[in-house]
Formats: structure tokens, sequence, C-alpha cells
């Protein structure tokens, strides 16, 4: 895969927005838009436009990236089946970008001075369910390196990690689970530790624009029949039971 300047878009439906990008050799265009329900809906529209604001056609477009999660279950379908559709109508590769590093170079982009050479970001994106998605990855030589995979953890855990007491310093987290899940990480944030806390870090266009034109440099593509999205929960949705006895905890009644 040739390392030349190319015509990606890039798309991230992960979260409670659409984030899609239009990156060229000569400029980046950006779209965010409500998403959820509406994702399925606005998303080609969005990508129609941004192609059309910059002059190009989908024609032009060498390959297309996608926020293959970790996520909201039906987001990180609607992603990934709008790409690979795309990408077989055009006969173009697929570049999948892990969601969680969206958000730390999103971070990254927005405060720079914040995330030094070395640095390592936690990313806590709201699970729901009383749970969170997390990485560590850390930047070191113009590129990220995952320090700890994606994975689940009860909303609790960064608590008991890096609350008052814990032996943590020079904190750096990102991700909207610093304000959807402010409560439970109040121990956390108000200890002083943080060098970065970025709330409104998110898998931004920016932030996708940069990994796929990082990832087509690299020759990081994969055929579009082979893209799947990254899933770190198997179950989508508590029974009425779970739901009852996370109400009601053992031994308080109810």
């Amino acid at each position: 895969m040739p390392a030349s300047p190319a015509v990606l878009i890039a798309l991230d439906t992960a979260t409670d927005l659409i984030h899609a990008a239009l990156a060229a050799p000569d400029a980046t265009l950006v779209r965010q838009l409500p998403g959820g329900a509406q994702a399925s809906r606005d998303l080609l529209p969005a990508l129609q436009s941004l192609l059309a604001e910059g002059g190009r056609t989908w024609q032009d477009v060498d390959a297309i990236a996608f926020g293959a999660g970790p996520g909201a279950f039906t987001g990180l379908r609607t992603a990934c089946s709008v790409t690979q559709g795309l990408a077989l109508g055009l006969g173009c590769p697929v570049i999948a970008l892990d969601t969680l590093r969206a958000v730390a170079e999103d971070a990254r982009l927005r405060q720079p001075d914040a995330v030094p050479e070395g640095a390592t970001v936690w990313v806590l994106q709201d699970a729901r369910m009383e749970e969170l998605y997390v990485a560590a990855l850390a930047w070191r030589d113009g590129e990220w390196q995952t320090i700890e995979p994606p994975r689940l953890w009860p909303v609790a855990e960064p608590a008991r990690r890096w609350g008052e007491g814990a032996a943590a310093d020079d904190l750096r987290l990102a991700g909207n689970a610093l304000s959807a899940c402010a409560e439970a990480l109040a121990p956390v944030l108000q200890t002083g530790r943080c060098r970065l806390a970025d709330a409104e870090a998110r898998p931004s266009g920016q932030a996708l624009a940069s990994l796929a034109r990082r990832a087509w440099a690299r020759g990081d593509t994969v055929d579009a029949a082979l893209a799947l999205p990254t899933y770190v929960r198997d179950k989508v949705a508590q029974t009425s039971a779970e739901r009852a006895a996370a109400r009601h905890p053992a031994g308080q009644g109810g």
C-alpha cells in the first residue's frame, strides 16, 4: 500500500454523536451531528456533504476509516455496515480505528502540552449499566502505543485504583465518563493528581482524520469484508432481575 497522500473518509458512531471527516492532501473537513437512532439516517448525507464541500467525489476516495469501537452496539454495527457497503461498492480498502484511541488523540490535539512524549492517557468512556470502556495509551514517537487494551470496568474501579491514598501520580484522563459518571469518579478527580482531565475529548473528526492518515501511511488497511467492530461486552442489556438487584443490593431490603 503506498504511503502517499490520500483522500480518506473517516466516521465514528460509537457514541451519541456522529463524527465524520474528509482527510484530503490539501485540507481536513469535519462534521459532528446528533447520533443515536438518527445515525443510520444522517450518516450518508453527512459524508456526501463533506465530499461536496471538499470538491471531491466518491471515486476520489482511497480508503474509508471507521471507529470500530468499543462503544454502543447499534452505533458500531451502523459504522461497520455503512463502511463495508461503501468500500465494497468503491472497491477500496477499509481502516479500522480504535474509538478509545480516537478519544486520546482528540485530547492530545486539544491540549498538546498536557500530553508530552511518553505520557500515558487513560481513556474512560461511559458504557452505561454502571460500567466504563477503558484503555491506556502512551504517546511515543508520533504514535499511540497500547499499554492496556480496551476492556470493561465497573464504574467504581477508577476510584479504587486512583482515589485518595492510592499510589497514582500524574494521571491523564480523557473521555465522556468524566462528566457522565462524575459522582463515581469524584474521588479521583478531587485528588488534584490529574495533569489532564478532559471530559470534552471525543472521537472527533479531526482525531479520526489524524489516525486515519497515520494508518494509511503504515499500510494498515483491511479488505472491506474483513472489517469488524470491537466488542468488549458480551451483554448489551441487563435482565429485569439484574436491574432490580442493582437498585436493591443484597441485605438492603426492597
